[in-house]
């Protein structure tokens, strides 16, 4: 190769580059990684300044291995450095804002943090927020006319219990390990209806047996993802009023009653309910199945299974079908739209429902069945088919 082509291969390109583009390829790094580029030359040094996106993680570097003293100093540096980022950038707009850390029993420097960025406008934010003491979300992320996409996770200690919500722009919310305060009524049912613009909502491992009367109703929705961990009772009562919904996940113990289920537009649903740990082993018995299959106490599913009737695609996991038997007090609806099915299957449950309801399918094109890789369980699931037809 010659020099001159040498030459030319070694020309700083990206320096080159306005201040406005730099700032936008910098706004797709860490901001850890963002800020070491300061060094690089003086044109760099306070580029951070106007970088729209911050992406602060201090969880990669607190492990246990390191011991207590070190992680302790980690922390303490990853908090100065972010006042430092946050004192450079001053009062810029700032587009997202994502922040993975581990605090101890005082929040107020991440809550510090938190509302500046709200004050900046900020439109995307991003919550991890470890911590071995209850840590309350402050009350003005819920009143914040700007944010189009929230998502706040942590610790089973992170909570939501305030009064008032207003979030006009707010499209996608996730929440994750989250407990709800129930003081003055559900403030869920109240958090969605304050999102008049939400499409997409996502709720994992989330805890509302205490609660009366649970409600997901937005014209808005059009993805929903659900799943909650309360195993030991069934829910007293659950509505859906989601008539634009186009997909579904729904994982959950079977409710006492659906009072309502609206879903007129559902394409796709993914059911995953379950009985309590006590109906799986009284319906399970096999002196009750010698005696005939008895329907289970204080859990009906079928006005549920009603509402989802119109899907085209359709997942069924193996709690659920069992469900089907044992869990609806009404005949299992017929699905004319439902052209693809899967499902999960399990040696030890119950199989009794799977027929009727493929006969309830009469347009169906595609079955899948999740089944577990031995031998003996595929030769039950042939047999089964050769005997039911």
């Amino acid at each position: 190769m010659s020099s001159k082509r040498m030459d030319s291969g070694s020309k700083d390109i990206i320096s080159n580059l306005p201040d406005a583009l730099l700032c936008h390829v910098l706004s797709f790094l860490p901001t850890t990684e963002a800020a070491s580029t300061s060094v690089l030359a003086k044109r760099w040094r306070f580029l951070l300044a106007f970088v729209p996106n911050l992406d602060l993680d201090n969880m990669i570097y607190d492990r246990p291995k390191m011991g207590r003293r070190k992680r302790l100093e980690l922390r303490k540096s990853f908090k100065l450095f972010v006042d430092r980022v946050m004192a450079l950038q001053g009062n810029a707009p700032l587009k997202k804002f994502s922040l993975r850390c581990k605090i101890g029993s005082d929040p107020s420097r991440v809550n510090g943090w938190v509302l500046k960025v709200l004050d900046r406008g900020v439109e995307e934010l991003d919550l991890y927020i470890a911590s071995e003491y209850e840590y309350p979300l402050p009350p003005k992320v819920l009143m914040t006319k700007t944010l189009v996409s929230l998502k706040v996770s942590g610790t089973d200690e992170f909570t939501i219990d305030v009064g008032e919500f207003f979030l006009p722009k707010l499209k996608t919310l996730h929440l994750s390990a989250i407990s709800f305060g129930d003081e003055g009524g559900p403030p869920f049912a109240k958090l969605i209806s304050a999102c008049h613009a939400l499409e997409e909502l996502v709720m994992i491992k989330m805890m509302w047996d205490y609660w009366e009367f649970c409600s997901v109703s937005s014209p808005s929705l059009k993805r929903v993802s659900i799943d909650c961990e309360n195993i030991d009772e069934n829910p007293k009562s659950v509505s859906f009023d989601t008539p634009n919904l186009v997909y579904l996940e729904f994982t959950d113990t079977v409710a006492v009653k659906y009072p309502k289920v609206n879903f007129d537009s559902l394409v796709e649903a993914s059911i995953g309910l379950r009985m309590t740990p006590d109906q799986v082993f009284d319906a399970r018995d096999l002196v009750n199945r010698h005696h005939g299959y008895k329907r289970c106490k204080g859990a009906n599913a079928a006005d549920f299974m009603m509402g989802v009737c119109n899907v085209k695609t359709m997942y069924l996991s193996s709690e659920a079908l069992e469900v089907l038997t044992f869990c609806c007090k009404k005949a299992i609806p017929v699905f004319n739209n439902l052209i693809h099915l899967t499902v999960e299957t399990d040696e030890r449950v119950d199989w009794e429902s799977l027929p009727i309801l493929l006969k309830n399918c009469p347009n169906l094109e595609t079955l899948i069945f999740e089944v577990p890789s031995h031998i003996l369980f595929l030769h039950d699931l042939t047999h089964f088919f050769s005997n039911t037809g």
